[in-house]
């Protein structure tokens, strides 16, 4: 499956805000952010004047910025919403829920994964545990009542050890609960809307893809 493998720090630079691609990096004086607040390339600092986006520009940018912060490519994500605007309710919440409930999303709730995309290497490589059955799938959609467990040998791993001593300042949504001693988690309900504290236009998606 292709991904991405360039600079992330340059994805939150064209966005224009920090997506926390990089984990606790993106906390520090490091991040690309604080650094250069401005877009990547030639026509970034000192290019020509940033045009106020209307309309499409809108809507494509909130769209690729989702996308960039679930860590998705776009067929993957053009199918994931497609999903949901054959179920039922709100088409953009709906959207967000499947979104929250990809497996490697859960993982990195959990403190497991410093970011998403460690998060998604964890699942990929087999490390992780879907009421006791390996599941290697990212985008895997959990259910609730459903117990996320780690391997015993990825248990050990100094990574997921700073990874949960970082969520305990980043807190786990109430949706989700965490079992930090166990370093098990569980699924206790469906995302709700209010859960999702980042910054986040739906309806623009909706609309840009209903067009």
């Amino acid at each position: 499956m292709a991904r991405y493998t360039g600079s992330v720090c340059r994805l939150c630079r064209r966005e224009g805000m920090k997506l926390f691609l990089k984990g606790d990096r993106c906390s520090t004086e490091k991040c690309a952010i604080e650094k250069r607040n401005y877009a990547p390339g030639q026509h970034g600092k000192g290019g020509r004047i940033k045009k106020k986006l209307e309309g499409y520009g809108v809507q494509l940018r909130e769209k690729q910025k989702v996308k960039r912060l679930y860590g998705m490519q776009e067929e993957q994500f053009a199918l994931t919403f497609k999903r949901a605007a054959q179920e039922k309710g709100v088409v953009g919440e709906t959207l967000l829920q499947k979104l929250e409930r990809r497996l490697d999303n859960v993982v990195y709730r959990l403190g497991i994964g410093s970011s998403r995309a460690q998060a998604r290497q964890v699942v990929c490589h087999g490390h992780v545990r879907l009421n006791g059955k390996r599941i290697d799938i990212p985008s895997y959609q959990v259910e609730v009542g459903d117990v996320v467990t780690l391997a015993p040998r990825a248990a050990k791993n100094v990574l997921v050890a700073a990874a949960l001593e970082a969520v305990k300042g980043r807190g786990v949504p109430k949706w989700l609960e965490l079992d930090a001693a166990a370093l098990s988690g569980r699924v206790l309900s469906l995302p709700a809307r209010d859960d999702i504290n980042f910054p986040i236009q739906e309806q623009l998606i909706v609309e840009l893809y209903s067009k």
